[in-house]
Formats: structure tokens, C-alpha cells, sequence
């Protein structure tokens, strides 16, 4: 963040040539600037860059207001929030006005009259963008006031009439003049709510308890909203629909690139999670979103994924605290972990009650074994898979360390499938390749060419039955 200007008054704004623009205006301008300068307006979003940015763009170029629909965990929020990133770092406003209004149009009697008095020497303050973005969850028990505004009891009991347009308590949308205000879960909004919406969305003023203030609102409404049909908690009602210009329709990343970008940007990891573990789960999460057993009109979100690889994390951590060891690195044996906390962040058709953990064993075991077979492409374990069957038994688990699991791998002569198996995946470590080989002796358990047998508390790889 840099400095916010100087300048302190509206004659030393117009001195520096300032020039006022309307957010859309704003909006527009900053984006072309990005765009044509090579910049990324849009940092932090995955799997959208062919699909919902450039509707979002054309959008924003066309000055819409946007609704984004989509199943949860999609990033709809997130891609509202970057829309701050667009707005002038720093703008003025009349110091002290209560809706922010720039100090050469303001709006409401209170700076209107200041204006008029003061004259060029009308205090100016300056906003950040930050400052300029309001964000509000639609609940059922968000009220007129909230979002419009209402009669302020304090300010008639002061002593101003009733019908002074200065007893005007005004709410999120009036107060987000001159900025952006991002209405979350749109369809949760009562339809009466929505109704109050109808004149700031088109007309651009609002009305309060039989005043009619004609505040001519620069303001850019955006919604998020779950699809109906999952829902059936309310609906966006037609002319509230129909005043949003765009109206954009999200989707999970399509790329397994884009889903794991997700995973490592967003998880908050308490220990090492390898890139084939990440990859695992974003291919257990992708196969999730194509189950039939799964109910899709819910989505598996996003958050699932990130869930599960911090899950994953915390179990490395505490095997690794409980068992002396110097790091901490994630392994195949700790999914089992996450399987055990995160089922309920999926939703089940109706007819798989009962089958649920068998569903997502199902699926976990095809994603380790299309991980396995990609990343280990090439290697010839024909020497593990003899040894193991010569009788050779390798012990893993929840609480069993690094190093004594590497200890329990047969003894393979002179070959170097180990360190093979380590340099695919630039392990170094103990725990990166204890980790390492560990997924490797799943991928051959998943491909049927050794046995494993687990009891919940121990697992042994061996002998194929």
C-alpha cells in the first residue's frame, strides 16, 4: 500500500487536475490499462481463464452489474473480492460525509449544504479500495434496513422532523456509493428484500419509509448464487434478475493442473504434503464431481480438497511429534485419516445410504492408483515385487516413523530402484522418501502385483495373494 496524497482540500484537488470518475468508469479504465500492460487482473483464480474471466471482463467493460452462479466451493467470492483490485488505489472523498461522495458531486443535503459553504475549502479525505468494497451474507433475517436504510430514532429524537431526509439511517448498498457491494447467497434474500433492491438496481435511488431520495447512486451490485434447484431455500426474483446486466455461470476447474494450483495456494500446511499426495486428492476430489453416488446438484467444493490435504498435514505432524522425528512429511497411510473426518463434507444420493465409506474408499483407491502409474511411469519394480514375495513383509501406519519404515524395505542387493523411486519425485529426505516409496508400494498393491492387508492399526505390504 502506498501513501495516501496529500492533498487536503477540494481547490488543492482541482489544482492537481484531478479528474472524478464513476466506478464503472473506474472500473473499466484500470481493467483495459491491465490488460493491454500484459498484467494479471485476476491473481489467485485457477481453471477460469478461458471460461469465466473473459465473461467477467466484457462484463466489467460493458459497466453490468454481476451475478455469478455456481455450486459451492467454486470460487465466486474470491472472484468478487479481486474485483477490488480494479478501483484506484486511493480516492477522495468529502471528509466526514456519511455515503463518501466525492467532493466535487456530492449528493446528500448534509454536503451539499457543506459545499455550498465552504466552497473551495471543503475538507477532502481519501479512501483506500479496500475501504470501498462491502460484502454482506444473505440471511432470511436481513431486513430493509440492512441493506437500504431506515428512519434513525436517535436523529428525530434530537429533534429533527420526521420528514427531514437528515433522519435517514442509510444501510450497506447507499453506504457502498462510489464502490462495490457484493451480496453473497443472493437467493436467501426474502423476496420483500429483494423487492427494495428493484430501484437502487435500475433507477439508482432508493426509497425509505415513504421518502423518495433521489441520491444518484454510483454503485456496482455483484451476487453470488447457489443454482435453484440445490437450494430450494428462495429464488432471485425476475426483476431483480433481469437488472443484472451479466449473469456468469462458475464451474470447477476443468484442468487436474488448475485443481491442484487450488490445493496448494489455498491449504494452510502444518507439514510437508508431497505433490503426489496434492495430486491424489485433487484426482479423489475430481472423481467425487463424476460419481453417480454423489449428489452433484450439492458439488463437491473445493474447500473439500484443501480440507483433506490439511488433514493429511496434521496427521504427518503428530506421527512426527509423537514418534521423536525431525520433520514432518505426509504419506499414503495418512488419507485414511482424512476419509475419517471428511465424509460429511459430501453430500450422497438417497439411495447409497449406508455406502457412503465405501464409495470413498472406491474412489480414493482409483485416484492413488492413477497418481501411482503417472508418476512412476517407467520404473521396473520387478525386484521389490520378488522380494515381497519371497516372503519379505514392509509394516506402515498411522504411528509408524519414517526411518522405521524404511528399515523394514527388503534388502534389494545392488539395485537402485529405491533411489530411483526417490529421484522421480526429488526426495531427499527420510520422510520424502519413506513418503515416496510408501505411494509406490501402494501403486503396486493398486495394480495387483503385491498383497496388503491392514488390521486399522497396522498395514503390511507383501506377498500377493
Amino acid at each position: 500500500m502506498t501513501d495516501a496524497p496529500d492533498i487536503a482540500t477540494v481547490s488543492q484537488l482541482r489544482a492537481a487536475g484531478h479528474h472524478a470518475r464513476g466506478v464503472r468508469e473506474e472500473l473499466r479504465e484500470n481493467l483495459l490499462a491491465k490488460l493491454a500492460a500484459g498484467e494479471n487482473p485476476w491473481p489467485g483464480l485457477h481453471g477460469f481463464d478461458e471460461t469465466v474471466i473473459p465473461q467477467v471482463e466484457r462484463a466489467i467493460i460493458a459497466g453490468h452489474d454481476i451475478v455469478l452462479l455456481g455450486e459451492r466451493g467454486q470460487g465466486k467470492t474470491r472472484l468478487l473480492r479481486t474485483l477490488v483490485g480494479l478501483l484506484d488505489e486511493w480516492t477522495p472523498v468529502i471528509a466526514g460525509s456519511e455515503l463518501g461522495e466525492h467532493p466535487y458531486d456530492p449528493i446528500t443535503p448534509a454536503s451539499i449544504r457543506r459545499a455550498a459553504e465552504l466552497g473551495d475549502h471543503l475538507p477532502v479525505e481519501w479512501r483506500h479500495r479496500s475501504e470501498r468494497y462491502a460484502e454482506k451474507l444473505a440471511t432470511p433475517d436481513t431486513s430493509v434496513a440492512d441493506l437500504i436504510g431506515d428512519v434513525d430514532p436517535m436523529k428525530v429524537a434530537e429533534g429533527r422532523h420526521l420528514g427531514d431526509p437528515e433522519t435517514i439511517h442509510f444501510g450497506l448498498i447507499p453506504r457502498s456509493h462510489r464502490g462495490i457491494v457484493a451480496i453473497n447467497e443472493l437467493p436467501d434474500l426474502a423476496e420483500r428484500i429483494q423487492v427494495a433492491m428493484l430501484n437502487v438496481m435500475e433507477e439508482r435511488d432508493i426509497q425509505i419509509r415513504g421518502y423518495v431520495l433521489r441520491l444518484p447512486l454510483d454503485v456496482l451490485v455483484v451476487a453470488s448464487a447457489n443454482p435453484e434447484d440445490y437450494t430450494n431455500r428462495g429464488r432471485i426474483i425476475t426483476p431483480l434478475k433481469d437488472r443484472f446486466g451479466a449473469e456468469i455461470r462458475t464451474h470447477y476447474p476443468v484442468a487436474l493442473v488448475d485443481e491442484v494450483a487450488v490445493i496448494g495456494q489455498e491449504a494452510h500446511l502444518v507439514a510437508t504434503v508431497p505433490p503426489f499426495l496434492t495430486e491424489v486428492l485433487a484426482r479423489f476430489t475430481r472423481h467425487l464431481r463424476a460419481s453417480t453416488a454423489v449428489d452433484q446438484r450439492s458439488g463437491v467444493s473445493a474447500r473439500f480438497s484443501i480440507a483433506a490435504a490439511e488433514t493429511i498435514a496434521a496427521a504427518a505432524r503428530h506421527r512426527a511429534t509423537r514418534q521423536g522425528e525431525s520433520e514432518a512429511v505426509a504419506r499414503v497411510v495418512d488419507l485414511t485419516a482424512a476419509l475419517d473426518v471428511l465424509g460429511g463434507k459430501v453430500e450422497f444420493e438417497s439411495g447409497e445410504e449406508g455406502r457412503e465409506r465405501a464409495v470413498l474408499d472406491h474412489l480414493l483407491r482409483l485416484a492413488s492408483a492413477e497418481t501411482a502409474r503417472e508418476t512412476f511411469r517407467g520404473i521396473d519394480f520387478r525386484l521389490l515385487v520378488e522380494a515381497l514375495a519371497g516372503g519379505a513383509l514392509v509394516a506402515t501406519g498411522g504411528q509408524v516413523a519414517a526411518g522405521e519404515f524404511l528399515a523394514a524395505l527388503p534388502d534389494l542387493g545392488n539395485s537402485s530402484l529405491y533411489d530411483e523411486v526417490a529421484d522421480r519425485v526429488d526426495a531427499t529426505t527420510t520422510g520424502e522418501r519413506a513418503s515416496a516409496l510408501e505411494m509406490a508400494l501402494e501403486g503396486l498393491y493398486l495394480a495387483k502385483r503385491i498383497g496388503k492387508d491392514t488390521d486399522g492399526r497396522a498395514t503390511l505390504y507383501g506377498e500377493s495373494a
